[in-house]
């Protein structure tokens, strides 16, 4: 039996209790700062207040002052934050993890730099320690899983990504059960940089469902001819991203497109696509949506300055990528949502 600390009380942290403790381990789920009423909750009702099952007998619960004790012998850390929760991760979690002990986080983004560089949070938090002159075992995983899915125990394939194949063997072997199952892979970058991106271009897709709401009705029946030629776009602008993040391999598309896939079908970025495609502003979305965090938000904003800068140097050309920069527009200058469908058509000879 391992020793399991999940730090971030958030969905997708909570639901790993679940195969961990299935397997057997000791699972003690920490709560972040913000996380207080999540673990009073679990403490209370043994269930997540967002789930609707209760966690499998023995997981513990811990709030965030108890985190060096959680951390007590500890085999595995999964880090549950949000991408809002980065810096504070890197820089009041991390320095605690043993040095020897594996982790393993959830957490989906890119940063860029100044130089247009893409850098997944792996890498971030690598450079964080640096600076302190610590090193960690850094892990991530990626692919098309949502968290109450993973609760009901629907089949979910995943990737975990490391530098260490034979950390990652041992990471999988303590989480995969029947129906989580899990692939693994030395490209950080590729995998990482693949799961980030869909954030941005799921949301460019949730678009279309507002735009027919808008002109169709609320409740009118589902356009699909319109979502599908949005996800081939978002597709190819993905493929092509990846080949300058040096990881377009077919393998990291296929998590990214997965990944792209569930997105659009739920969740919080489906959400504001939707509202925008009605004809909102963004700060009228978000209003609406008060109290959601929108990481798409974020990592579609960061790539589209990416890419403006790589086009100053020449690296690209930034009509290689019309929804993403639409969709960054759209955020950023609060333009309104006119999908440039003839800027998605190609001819080849």
């Amino acid at each position: 039996m391992a020793v399991i600390t999940i730090v971030g009380a958030g969905m997708m942290g909570s639901a790993l209790a679940f195969p961990a403790r299935e397997n057997g381990h000791e699972v003690r789920l920490t709560g972040t700062h913000l996380d207080r009423d999540i673990i009073d909750a679990c403490r209370s009702t043994n269930r997540h207040p967002k789930f609707k099952r209760d966690f499998p007998e023995g997981v513990t619960f811990w709030q965030i002052e108890e985190l060096e004790e959680a951390l007590d012998g500890v085999d595995l850390v999964i880090g549950g934050v949000s991408s809002f929760g980065v810096d504070w991760f890197g820089e009041h979690v991390l320095p605690k993890v043993p040095e020897e002990t594996p982790v393993l986080t959830v957490t989906k983004g890119l940063l860029d730099t100044p130089d247009g560089r893409l850098l997944p949070y792996p890498m971030v938090w690598e450079r964080m320690l640096a600076e302190r002159g610590l090193k960690r075992n850094l892990n991530a995983v990626g692919g098309p899983c949502t968290s109450y899915e993973l609760v009901a125990h629907d089949q979910t394939e995943v990737a975990f990504c490391g530098h260490n194949m034979d950390t990652l063997r041992f990471i999988r072997d303590l989480m995969r059960t029947d129906y989580y199952h899990i692939s693994l892979s030395t490209d950080v970058v590729g995998i990482e940089s693949a799961v980030a991106l869909k954030n941005g271009y799921a949301l460019g897709i949730a678009l279309t469902v507002g735009v027919n709401q808008r002109q169709f009705g609320i409740d009118s029946e589902l356009h699909y001819n319109s979502q599908a030629a949005v996800f081939g776009q978002a597709v190819r602008e993905m493929a092509k991203l990846l080949e300058l993040q040096g990881a377009g391999t077919l393998d990291n598309l296929a998590v990214g497109a997965g990944d792209l896939y569930v997105t659009v079908y739920g969740g919080r970025t489906r959400l504001v696509g939707i509202l925008l495609g009605r004809g909102l502003d963004i700060d009228q979305a978000k209003a609406e949506l008060n109290g959601v965090t929108l990481e798409s938000l974020v990592v579609a904003v960061r790539v589209a300055r990416a890419v403006r800068i790589l086009a100053g140097q020449g690296k690209l050309d930034p009509g290689d990528f019309p929804l993403l920069m639409h969709v960054d527009a759209i955020l950023s200058e609060k333009a309104p949502v006119d999908i440039p469908w003839e800027k998605f058509t190609f001819v080849k000879e």
